[in-house]
């Protein structure tokens, strides 16, 4: 989409802050009906933005019947923190919910971030990390993956000892897919002083293979420590469309100070009825991830047949080291009606990251990028 140009007025209007003039771009994926327009193509995939392709539990629609949406939704969102409270074995007052677990992210750097404070996390990261911290004009320092695009769990560990006032990590990562094994976390975790705060982003945790560690279980019962452990049903949940996230948080105290930052309908009536309703039905969720799981091997071990370089990943979704730069092969692919995300951060222009779709879908991209990068 072409931005229409500045009037002499707009140009000239109230200055913004000069934090928001440092803001790197998000990242954010093509729509189906945007795709359609591009290509010319009615038949179009969706893989950019790690969307279920299965899309949600029968029981989300049924739920949703009745709902009256002349009625404010609950600003407390007290059926949906009993239901993850529930589910999770943690007191609901510890939960906060959101429009998306992105709001929570910037709820964070509204709530405890100065223009003299420092945020650590990583590169390549999930953009919001980077810039949510930065428009509320604090420092952000990334620590690189290693050469394999592992955590550099002792890069981490050395960057902590300067005392970063928070500190956002995804597992599994962002756009990469590896997980924190528990060892790496524990490591982590031992070197956050009193005064960080350590996020955790599991927006991909129930992807992550059957026997291995998540986070929130391994800090459930860190009261040393103070956590945000980051969730969402957009992914494994499929209501990516409804904008619904949760924050679990270590004590009552961040909970609280979280909270105070939101609007007070931040989640609409019918994003908490279909949350509820879609945690309800674990069997709906275990099936979609397990087969996802399943057809993300199955396409890395077809990718890595043609000669390319295919991160391990814990997630719904690949990262791909093309042998060239990745937004022009992004494009071609788009011609053909197909949609994955280019990754624009400096030192990673040569990936994409392409989320798991159908058995069907997945042989389409497959097909394509072979023409796409020359490599029939």
């Amino acid at each position: 989409m072409v931005e229409k140009n500045l009037r002499a007025d707009e140009v000239n209007g109230p200055s913004a802050r000069p934090a928001l003039g440092r803001l790197p771009p998000y990242n954010a994926g093509i729509s189906a009906s945007v795709a359609r327009q591009i290509s010319g193509k009615e038949d179009v995939i969706c893989l950019g933005s790690n969307e279920n392709p299965y899309g949600s539990s029968p029981s989300v629609g049924a739920a949703l019947w009745g709902l009256i949406p002349s009625r404010y939704s609950d600003p407390m969102c007290a059926s949906l923190r009993n239901a993850i409270s529930d589910r999770l074995g943690v007191a609901a007052d510890r939960i906060v919910c959101g429009n998306g677990s992105e709001e929570l992210i910037a709820a964070l750097c509204r709530a405890y971030l100065e223009p003299t404070d420092h945020v650590l996390t990583v590169s390549p990261c999930f953009g919001l990390h980077e810039i949510e911290p930065m428009a509320a004009g604090a420092q952000v320092i990334k620590v690189p993956m290693t050469e394999n695009l592992d955590f550099d769990v002792q890069g981490l560990v050395a960057a902590l000892a300067n005392g970063p006032k928070i500190l956002f990590i995804s597992s599994p990562s962002n756009p990469v897919g590896q997980a924190l094994c528990e060892q790496a976390l524990l490591l982590i975790t031992d070197a956050v002083r009193p005064g960080t705060i350590f996020v955790l982003d599991e927006a991909y945790a129930e992807f992550i293979s059957i026997g291995a560690p998540d986070g929130l279980t391994n800090l459930k019962h860190r009261s040393d420590l103070h956590w945000v452990v980051l969730r969402t049903f957009s992914k494994a949940y499929g209501l990516a469309g409804l904008r619904v996230g949760y924050a679990i948080t270590s004590n009552y105290g961040l909970a609280r100070t979280i909270r105070a930052t939101l609007t007070p309908f931040n989640v609409n009536a019918v994003a908490q009825t279909a949350a509820v309703a879609a945690l309800r039905d674990t069997a709906w969720m275990i099936e979609a991830t397990t087969r996802l799981r399943h057809d993300r091997e199955v396409l890395a071990d077809r990718l890595r047949r043609l000669g390319l370089r295919v991160i391990p990943s814990q997630a719904n979704f690949l990262f791909i080291d093309l042998p060239m730069d990745a937004a022009p092969v992004a494009g071609v692919l788009l011609q053909k009606g197909i949609v994955v995300k280019p990754w624009m951060e400096t030192g990673y222009t040569n990936f994409i990251r392409v989320t798991i779709g159908t058995a069907e879908q997945n042989e389409r991209f497959a097909q394509e990028l072979e023409g796409a990068v020359n490599l029939r």
